[in-house]
């Protein structure tokens, strides 16, 4: 070993040198003022301003002087003085028991004085209890140093934590020994132990404010069957901004939505949150879903210009046994059909929201009874080591197969792809299902259409066939009175303010009666009061006294559909 690299970095090493050199050259002075007769300079006392050789420089004594010659170098220092000005503990063994050799002062003072000679597995318990008995082995078989970092080490109330360092060293007569050097890391470790109980309460929060903003409980539709869940990264990984939502929209329609906000933390769940609040204020106005993503588009770039989310808007309508859907960006929804087939909703898409400047186009898809569908973020499908194809690839495979409840096929799925506590991103999943209804529920689910070609006539037409329809149906005499109300009312209203061609639908669920009307004209109706001398203006009034809810929105084709529920009796 070299020790003359260390002494730049010994306490004291340049104030030291720098003592020497003024002795040097107050020497020289004094030498250079005295008479010629004066004694020889090696004889000479130390003048007043003469600073003593430093601690490490140690002078050569002069015989009979009494007094210091020059001062010795670091390299004539012995291995004992110079480790005993070292700080950190530091001991030397020797031979294949590792005897002691040397052990400086920090080291007793750390763990106690250590009698020389004694083999390390008696004399150092301290490093046997460590486990750096075999690492010195190895060290002094490979000739190689090694590193433990942050073992700890109890003394008193106060844990303390070295990092030992074994390096070897070459002794007489082609002997080894190992040179064992510990760094006291403590607050180094203490800071680091104090950071992570810092990022945990972070990330504790952060995922109590992700969980809180999303459904505490899923609404249920009458015609699908939902399930959906929310997993955290691990231990290790920031909470970033996943998020889904089920929303029924009456007339027995639901959205259904799911999106991802880019980044992690706190703030990425705070948009996620104002993002989610967003789409159910704009699915209560029943726009189609692309003009739902044209809308979240400009709000997504007020709440942070910096921050980007993907998303999937998509309505499930039952009477027309179809899915339509908007994406900004997101992954594909997976539908599976009845005989277990799976196909990719891949078009059309647009970019992410917040991007801005983009107009969003909706696509459709049949949905009929017995299909399915998943709707998940890049968490489950995004592998560092893969194409996130790939993994979209690998969950079709998974959904095929993929049989049970919708909360069967959550964990399933997750199962398949390899979805684990300590996953490095955080993913959120929705799966859907239409049941296949027969037998006894074929009963509770039932349509009838009729269609309108306007005139006097359709007025008395709507209110038989309701009569008829839901005669058929059972329902009690006040439910039955009031569903033909209701037909004929919104019959009335779209013969006064729409146009042909006219459709009257009757639907029952297992807990609602559903009447709606369409027609040609786009206007949509509202709610007003009617003077006591205004001989029109009450339909839509009495509609919504006598309804559960009611409500009205434009159809694809051009058009609106006016619709009204009545929950059924238990």
């Amino acid at each position: 070993m070299n020790f003359t690299r260390w002494s730049a970095r010994l306490p004291g090493s340049q104030r030291r040198t720098a003592a020497v050199r003024a002795a040097r050259r107050s020497a020289e002075q004094a030498l250079s003022a005295a008479p010629a007769t004066s004694q020889d300079p090696s004889t000479a006392a130390p003048s007043a301003g003469e600073v003593p050789a430093a601690r490490g420089e140690v002078g050569r004594a002069v015989p009979g002087s009494g007094v210091s010659a020059s001062p010795r170098s670091v390299d004539e220092l012995t291995v004992g003085e110079l480790l005993g000005q070292v700080p950190a503990p530091v001991v030397i063994v020797r031979g294949r028991d590792h005897r002691v050799s040397y052990v400086n002062e920090a080291y007793a003072h750390a763990f106690g004085p250590r009698d020389p000679g004694a083999p390390a597995a008696e004399a150092l318990p301290e490093l046997v209890e460590l486990g750096l008995v075999p690492l010195m082995d190895q060290v002094r078989r490979s000739r190689k140093p090694r590193t433990v970092k942050a073992r700890r080490i109890d003394d008193g109330d106060r844990p303390r934590y070295f990092t030992f360092t074994c390096t070897p060293i070459e002794l007489e007569a082609s002997d080894r020994g190992v040179l064992v050097f510990a760094a006291d890391v403590t607050d180094q470790v203490e800071s680091a132990e104090r950071l992570r109980a810092s990022e945990a309460r972070q990330r504790a929060a952060a995922v109590t404010l992700q969980r809180s903003l999303l459904p505490q409980k899923l609404e249920h539709p009458d015609d699908l069957r939902v399930a959906a869940t929310y997993q955290p990264g691990g231990t290790e990984a920031a909470v970033g901004g996943d998020w889904y939502d089920v929303i029924t929209l009456g007339a027995g329609r639901t959205a259904l939505v799911i999106g991802d906000v880019m980044g992690r933390g706190v703030r990425a769940a705070a948009v996620m949150g104002q993002l989610r609040t967003a789409v159910r204020a704009y699915a209560r106005l029943d726009l189609p879903p692309h003009e739902i993503l044209q809308l979240l588009d400009g709000l997504a770039a007020e709440i942070d210009a910096s921050q980007i989310a993907t998303c999937v808007y998509a309505v499930h309508d039952p009477s027309e046994a179809s899915l339509t859907y908007a994406s900004a960006g997101h992954l594909p929804i997976l539908v599976r059909e009845s005989d277990g087939t799976v196909h990719r909703a891949e078009e059309p898409t647009g970019p992410p929201l917040g991007t801005g400047g983009w107009l969003h186009t909706s696509g459709s898809i049949p949905f009929g009874e017995g299909a399915g569908a998943v709707f998940y973020t890049d968490g489950l499908v995004e592998r560092r080591d893969s194409d996130i194809d790939e993994g979209v690839a690998r969950l079709e495979h998974a959904f095929s197969g993929a049989t049970g409840t919708p909360e069967v096929v959550c964990d399933r799925l997750q199962r398949a792809l390899g979805i684990t506590a300590e996953h490095d991103d955080d993913l959120a999943i929705l799966v859907i299902h239409q049941p296949d209804h027969a037998g006894q529920d074929a009963d509770l689910f039932r349509n009838a259409a009729l269609d309108l070609l306007g005139g006097i006539e359709a007025a008395p037409r709507a209110r038989a066939f309701a009569s008829g329809v839901l005669a058929s149906w059972r329902f009690p005499r006040e439910l039955h009175d009031l569903g033909v109300l209701a037909a004929s009312e919104l019959v009335a209203n779209s013969l006064q303010h729409g146009t042909p061609p006219m459709r009257l639908r009757l639907r029952r669920t297992d807990r609602r009666l559903i009447v709606e009307v369409t027609d040609g004209d786009d206007h949509l109706p509202r709610r007003r009061r009617a003077d006591t001398a205004d001989e029109a203006g009450r339909g839509i009034s009495i509609i919504a006294t006598i309804g559960s809810s009611w409500g009205s929105r434009r159809t694809p084709g051009g058009g609106k559909a006016v619709w009204c529920e009545f929950a059924l009796p238990d």
